[in-house]
């Protein structure tokens, strides 16, 4: 009996809908100069040699060598082909399919490949990035330490503390979008296909980490004494400004009229120019109290310690890798490290040089007397009380 002719179509469309996805067995690959490494290439399904080729190519010409650049596919998968590293760089391996079967599918047979110069400034970078991680991490605690042991946040900007909180609770929200959203994941790897998520769990860590921290530290500021500081308008117009740039995106976002991605760089954004304007209204502060007291020069330390760390890897890895466009063809992210340096630096300045022996000058709005000014008026007051008590008894 002859089928009928809807099972035919029925059978016409499964072997039409499968499809065969070559693809790489990895796709990160480490390779030091002149060094030679092994890659594989596999099919999924139940694929029968064909009359087809593929062939093997790179985005630079010059970075490695490919032996051999074109594979037959009348053998049996998997397919094998050497890598060899001419010079340091980093590059993409793709590849072409020529032949006639439409079910073979090549777009994720690629590797993305770095070229460099040694391992040891590979384990190097690796190292230096932890111990930066740490520095970064551990700053915001003397801060605390300070806040408590004097019981006082006089002195503590809070106009800094504002503009820091947006700009982690920003970070942390771009972080975790990338790294836990698979709809936004969807989105990044439409916009870059052979990418990576530029999101780690340490990046996750160390934002949570420190927009906690610097909630406690404003808790502290309802507890403890502070005069009569707070922030100021023009503080508070900038973060106004944030909040209309927000609301814009987040209508946009729900709109469909941009990605949900685009509304995190737009958090993004936000993030890096709080990370320029945050230091100011401290520094400025300190210059106008001649003072430095209530403001932890152990977070400076570590903040300067963090970031000279991670600029001496990103140094190592431009070398390593030989990417200096890295830094010097986009230099935001060096640039905003160097900036932060350069305020450490001026910090540093302020504590141990310009107003090393000054404890504290009372500007408006300081109702507070520091620790010092406090003991010497207890002290002239129990001065007093003693000679009139000598006077009486005699």
């Amino acid at each position: 009996m002859w089928p009928s002719l809807s099972s035919v179509a029925i059978f016409a469309v499964i072997g039409l809908s499968r499809c065969y996805d070559i693809k790489s067995t990895v796709h990160d690959e480490y390779i030091k100069i002149d060094e030679n490494v092994t890659l594989i290439l596999d099919v999924s399904g139940d694929f029968k040699p064909s009359q087809g080729r593929i062939h093997l190519y790179t985005v630079h010409k010059d970075l490695v060598e490919i032996v051999p650049a074109d594979l037959p596919l009348n053998a049996s998968p998997p397919w094998q082909f050497s890598v060899k590293a001419l010079s340091p760089g980093h590059d993409i391996l793709t590849l072409n399919y020529t032949g006639t079967d439409e079910r073979i599918n090549v777009d994720n047979a690629y590797v993305r490949l770095t070229l460099l110069r040694s391992y040891d400034l590979v384990t190097a970078s690796v190292a230096i990035g932890w111990i930066y991680f740490v520095a970064w991490s551990v700053s915001f605690y003397p801060q605390v330490y300070e806040n408590w042991k004097r019981k006082s946040v006089v002195g503590l900007n809070f106009d800094f503390l504002a503009l820091n909180l947006i700009g982690f609770l920003l970070y942390s929200l771009y972080n975790c979008g990338l790294y836990w959203i698979p709809a936004i994941q969807a989105e990044y790897f439409n916009t870059y296909p052979k990418g990576l998520i530029p999101v780690q769990l340490n990046d996750i860590f160390f934002s949570l980490h420190a927009a906690l921290l610097t909630v406690f530290t404003i808790f502290q500021c309802f507890i403890y004494e502070r005069g009569e500081q707070a922030v100021s308008k023009v503080a508070k117009g900038i973060i106004c400004l944030f909040a209309v740039v927000l609301g814009v995106a987040i209508i946009l976002s729900w709109t469909a009229s941009i990605s949900w991605l685009q509304f995190l760089n737009v958090c993004g954004y936000i993030k890096l120019t709080i990370t320029l304007i945050k230091y100011i209204p401290q520094a400025y502060m300190n210059f106008r109290r001649k003072s430095t007291v209530g403001w932890s020069i152990g977070n400076v330390l570590l903040d300067f310690t963090g970031g000279v760390l991670s600029m001496v890897q990103m140094i190592i890895n431009a070398d390593n890798y030989d990417d200096w466009n890295s830094i010097f063809g986009d230099v935001t992210k060096f640039g905003l490290g160097l900036f932060s340096v350069v305020f450490d630096m001026f910090f540093v300045l302020q504590h141990y040089v310009l107003y090393r022996r000054t404890s504290y000058a009372e500007i408006s709005g300081d109702t507070v007397q520091p620790e010092a000014d406090a003991d010497a008026e207890e002290t002239q007051e129990e001065t007093v009380a003693t000679e009139q008590s000598e006077n009486q008894h005699t």
